[in-house]
């Protein structure tokens, strides 16, 4: 009895002393790489969403600032590439780790979105398709007594300054959300895609954000047919694209679609589609299927097609 009791008291010493351990480490540093991608335009990875930031005459221009926490970095990243003060954010989407870096920067940055995600971020609804922390973290926004909102919205087109400096902003439809924003520097023939495009890969589709697999894949269409003179897309998350590749991932989306369609009216489950549903061999360079994104994407296309 004895020694069960002292081996009791070792593994609750040890479990304590890792427990300690645990708590005295050092959280992990948040490290920003940069990418420069023209001599006023870069790209910051990690923490996140692709961080484009965009060098003005007047100012630098950010778009989308990652998870929570890591504004600060972003903003001491920004310091070592230029010594102009930063004058906006624009938002491609409300994901948190778009848009939750917001609350970080200086109050008298202007903040633009589409007019959808306005109202999706004064809510911050979970996306459908990822797993949600229990208990939900509190709206970042309202936790900043609204810091971090949007001030200035579009419905379908704006652009903001002229020449060189000229960013045009376009939402061609519902998609990865209903308020998917892209981004055009014309001068650069640059365009920031957001999540809507977040690389060649099954997108998510977030219904509680207002996302569409019965629209995006002309939203897609839409935007490979219109905005015209670019070279290199940045996606939401992945590397740098082609106007080719957009399109190609337009067509990817429609013939999801039409699988999904095709498997509802032969009256299959979405357990069935879930279970049965392959990458077509031509998109073979695309990243491998989540389960569970592939189940919650045909559960809201099926839900849309009712």
């Amino acid at each position: 009895m004895r020694r069960v009791m002292v081996l009791v008291v070792l593994l609750a010493v040890g479990s304590l002393t890792l427990a300690v351990a645990a708590y005295q480490q050092p959280p992990a540093p948040k490290v920003v790489e940069v990418e420069k991608l023209k001599d006023n335009l870069f790209l910051l990875k990690g923490g996140g969403g692709n961080t484009a930031v965009f060098v003005r005459a007047d100012g630098v221009v950010v778009v989308d600032t990652k998870n929570p926490g890591w504004g600060q970095p972003i903003l001491d990243k920004i310091k070592g590439l230029t010594s102009k003060p930063i004058t906006m954010i624009i938002n491609t989407h409300t994901h948190g780790d778009h848009v939750s870096g917001n609350v970080e920067f200086p109050a008298t940055v202007d903040i633009i979105t589409h007019e959808n995600t306005k109202a999706n971020m004064e809510k911050m609804a979970p996306a459908t398709g990822i797993a949600q922390q229990q208990p939900p973290p509190p709206n970042i926004f309202k936790a900043n007594d609204g810091k971090g909102l949007p001030k200035r919205t579009f419905k379908d087109k704006m652009s903001l300054g002229a020449g060189s400096d000229e960013i045009d902003l376009y939402y061609f439809g519902r998609g990865h959300t209903n308020g998917d924003a892209w981004v055009v520097f014309p001068a650069l023939r640059v365009m920031h895609a957001g999540d809507i495009f977040s690389g060649k890969n099954l997108p998510l589709l977030d219904a509680n954000n207002g996302g569409s697999g019965v629209a995006i894949p002309d939203s897609l269409a839409k935007a490979a047919n219109t905005v015209k003179n670019i070279d290199t897309v940045i996606t939401g998350h992945s590397t740098q694209m082609t106007m080719n590749d957009l399109k190609e991932y337009a067509d990817f989306n429609r013939e999801f679609l039409t699988a999904m369609r095709e498997a509802k009216k032969a009256g299959k489950s979405v357990d069935d589609v879930a279970s049965s549903w392959k990458m077509p061999a031509k998109y073979a360079g695309y990243a491998a299927v989540q389960p569970a994104r592939l189940k919650s994407n045909a559960q809201v296309i099926f839900d849309e097609l009712k």
